[in-house]
């Protein structure tokens, strides 16, 4: 089957909207969590989690109009045009037909939704938007990227909760592998920070408890006094090409994506197994013809609840056995929080940066280990000067589907 290269990178991320930023502040440690204020019908409700300065003022033209997108569309617009603009690639009438989309969020146009949902039961149940429809249905964030680069081939958009994104990436790895795409756009959004989708995930007693002296220190994966997840928003797409034309138009290359393996863990909807995890990870491997020994970073899943930490330290082991202890893993959703969706594709970008730059991000707020979680999570700030030539980005979902790639230097 053909290869398959990145190009092109593009974010807009709770610690900041281009690559070379989110990747410098990671290496630093520093944390995006802050408190949130949001408005319901009783007043403001307050919640820590990693919010993403946006102003799309930046992304789009002033007569180009916006307000029949959702806040996700634009995060994933403005991600990209930031790739393809990264990328380089001059968008022929023959190459559109043989370029596409490959999207991925898991709870869609939220702001929306809660909007309308306000209008209907709080206000006048016989005036709704008339774009609504549009606007919330979970496709069109990637629809208006297809539009925003006229691209006539695959358009799909995958929506299974926090492996959302990294499915998307996988899916379009296989439309190029395959040959029915050349070049796609692939990647996912969130921007689920609301006050209904807050007090929806309050319920299920799984976020974090804020930290009273340092907020920005609430999200603590593998760590032992970890409470739970933070939610975080942003967006991040990737531009993935056939490796022969990447490399007859001289364009860049970030990295080859060499694997990608795709599971279902049908045990429980919420409670991830080992056996599933690690199923997922050795069927990435298998894809890429990686030796476990091979790869240099693992970007975990690493939500910091306390069911998913310790399946996923012990499904590493399990794959990875002697050479667990010595590959350095880390959790980045200790800084930039969980963006459901849209975590997969950022955290895939973060591996990408990690081997342009020969660095591994840490896990941040790990000052008290957690005995069952006692591999490499490269605690406080990150590791320059490392070799890494090989990279896991792991993904596991509510609804069990788990999702793995691995990327390697070209």
């Amino acid at each position: 089957m053909r290869r398959v290269v990145v190009t092109g990178l593009g974010v807009i991320s709770p610690l900041g909207n281009d690559p070379d930023t989110l990747f410098s502040r990671l290496m630093e440690g520093e944390s995006a969590i802050r408190e949130v204020i949001t408005e319901g019908p009783n007043g403001p409700s307050s919640n820590v989690a990693a919010a993403a300065a946006f102003n799309s003022e930046l992304y789009f033209p002033p007569l180009q109009k916006t307000d029949h997108i959702d806040r996700v569309g634009l995060f994933a617009m403005a991600a990209s045009g930031m790739a393809v603009r990264d990328s380089g690639i001059a968008f022929t009438d023959e190459l559109r037909e043989r370029s596409g989309v490959s999207f991925g969020t898991g709870m869609g146009a939220a702001a929306t939704l809660e909007e309308t949902f306000t209008q209907l039961l709080l206000r006048d149940p016989d005036r709704v938007k008339p774009l609504t429809v549009l606007k919330v249905m979970n496709n069109a964030a990637g629809a208006h990227v297809a539009i925003q680069h006229s691209l006539g081939g695959p358009d799909l958009t995958y929506s299974c909760a926090c492996s959302s994104s990294s499915v998307s990436i996988g899916e379009a790895f296989r439309q190029i592998q395959y040959g029915t795409a050349d070049v796609m756009i692939a990647g996912g959004a969130e921007a689920e920070l609301t006050f209904g989708f807050f007090k929806a995930w309050n319920a299920m007693h799984i976020l974090a408890v804020p930290d009273r002296e340092d907020p920005s220190a609430s999200c603590r994966p593998f760590s032992r006094n970890r409470t739970g997840l933070v939610l975080g928003e942003g967006a991040a797409m990737v531009v993935l090409e056939e490796r022969g034309r990447a490399i007859a138009r001289g364009a860049r290359i970030y990295a080859e994506l060499a694997g990608y393996g795709s599971n279902n863990d049908y045990r429980h909807l919420t409670k991830p197994s080992v056996e599933g995890q690690a199923k997922a990870m050795q069927l990435a491997l298998s894809d890429a013809g990686v030796a476990p020994e091979d790869v240099s970073y693992i970007n975990a899943h690493g939500t910091a609840t306390a069911l998913n930490d310790v399946t996923e330290t012990r499904a590493i082991k399990s794959v990875f056995g002697d050479s667990a202890s010595r590959i350095p893993v880390s959790s980045t959703k200790s800084m930039h929080g969980h963006l459901l969706g849209g975590a997969g594709a950022l955290e895939f970008v973060i591996s990408l940066l990690a081997i342009a730059h020969n660095a591994v991000p840490p896990t941040a707020n790990l000052n008290v280990p957690d005995p069952d979680c006692d591999l490499d999570y490269v605690p406080g700030r990150g590791r320059s000067g490392q070799d890494v030539r090989c990279v896991m980005s792991n993904s596991f979902a509510f609804g069990g589907t788990n999702a793995v790639l691995i990327a390697r230097r070209d």
